[in-house]
This record gives structure tokens, C-alpha cells and sequence, in this order.
């Protein structure tokens, strides 16, 4: 959603927030709700992982690989963790698309990376996932902005620019250190992939190897 938008929920809410500490104690209630709508709108919380928060993404259909989902995602946490790349944080959540299919038990077993080594990059993080489907092995990464509340507050002040709210907002060395870090983390996963097909006598050569979104790395 828009700037313009979150800020209008915002800025109502505490129009009455301000209103109910003099006049009405429900328009104070009333005014918490929507500040609070307003920064789960522009923030999200942890858990959930919505379609437009994804920047770049990569994926592939191994057939005949049912059942090896935890054995990919152990090795390329494994491969993450030796490849030594600085103040990278990796762990595995349980992760939603929505609020509401959270709540109802609609969620999948991630690995989420984030890069801890410069706080202008935190807010980009890296979601792995490998699962069944069918007699096949569907694993993906995505890579997406998701920033925690301050940061959000941060990047919804107009004329700020601490917390980048694009990726066109990093400079030349933050994006150079993006890129970094999602690439190590798309050859990790690369690396677990392929000992998956050389296990099933799969041809590595035929594997796709390029993201599609605003990085295309590969």
C-alpha cells in the first residue's frame, strides 16, 4: 500500500487518539486501532511473508525428489554457514502468506536469512523453502523487504532516508553488498540442489540457474 495511505490511517488514528484523551475515552480506543492498522499495514509481522514483499525469486521442480525437503534445507544452511560470509543470521520459521491463513495453520517451513553486517540491509531478507508436490521437490528462494517496526517508522518519514525504502534508495555499496549476500545464499542453495540430483542421477548441466526479479543473479 502507498505512503499516503499508511500515513492516513496513521495520522487519523491519532487525530483521535489526541481527541479521546480529553473528550472520549472510545475515540482513544478507536485511534489506537487505526494507528495500529496503519503500521501492520506498512510493516507486516514476523511469520508472514507477503507476494509483495518479494524483490527477486528462484525456483525448481525436482522430480522424484518427494520427502528430501529437510535434508535440502539442512544442507544449504549447512553451505550458508561454511561459506563464512560475514554476520549472516539463518534459522528456520514456520512462515504464512496472510494474517488470517496464519491464524487458520496455513504455514511452511522456511530457512530465513537476514544480513546483520550493515543495518541498512537488515530489512532485506532471504526465505528458503523446499516441499513436496506431488512425486516432486519444489524449492524456491525469495528475497524481500521486510522491515521490523522501527525500521518501518523509519521508512514511512517523508524526506528520511536512513532506512531505505527501495532498493533504488541503497547506494552503490550497499547494493554491491546486497548482491553479495543474496548470491552466496542462491549458490548455497544451488550447491544442495545439485547433490540432490546427482543423488537421483538427474543432469546438473539442465538446472536453471537465474533469479528472476531486480538482482537476475545466477
Amino acid at each position: 500500500m502507498p505512503k499516503p495511505f499508511i500515513w492516513l490511517f496513521i495520522g487519523v488514528g491519532l487525530f483521535f487518539m489526541f481527541f479521546g484523551l480529553f473528550f472520549s475515552p472510545s475515540s482513544l480506543l478507536f485511534g489506537f486501532i487505526l494507528v495500529g492498522i496503519g503500521l501492520f499495514i506498512g510493516l507486516g509481522p514476523d511469520g508472514i511473508l507477503r507476494k509483495d514483499q518479494v524483490l527477486d525469486t528462484w525456483s525448481v521442480l525436482i522430480g522424484n525428489g518427494q520427502g528430501k525437503f529437510d535434508e535440502v534445507l539442512r544442507d544449504t544452511e549447512c553451505f550458508v554457514k561454511a561459506s563464512k560470509a560475514p554476520s549472516l543470521n539463518i534459522e528456520r520459521q514456520d512462515i504464512a502468506p496472510g494474517l488470517i491463513r496464519g491464524l487458520a495453520g496455513t504455514t511452511r517451513d522456511f530457512l530465513v536469512v537476514i544480513d546483520n553486517s550493515n543495518f541498512r540491509l537488515r530489512p532485506y531478507r532471504i526465505f528458503v523453502n523446499a516441499r513436496d508436490y506431488g512425486d516432486n521437490l519444489d524449492i524456491n528462494w525469495h528475497l524481500t523487504y521486510k522491515p521490523n517496526l522501527l525500521q518501518s517508522i523509519a521508512a514511512l518519514l517523508p524526506y528520511v532516508n536512513i532506512i531505505p525504502a527501495t532498493l533504488s534508495d541503497l547506494d552503490l555499496f550497499d547494493q554491491q553488498d546486497l548482491r553479495a549476500y543474496a548470491t552466496n545464499v542462491h549458490h548455497c542453495l544451488l550447491k544442495a540442489v545439485e547433490k540432490l540430483m546427482l543423488g537421483l542421477n538427474q543432469d546438473i548441466s539442465k538446472l536453471e540457474r537465474k533469479s528472476k526479479g531486480f538482482l537476475g543473479i545466477s
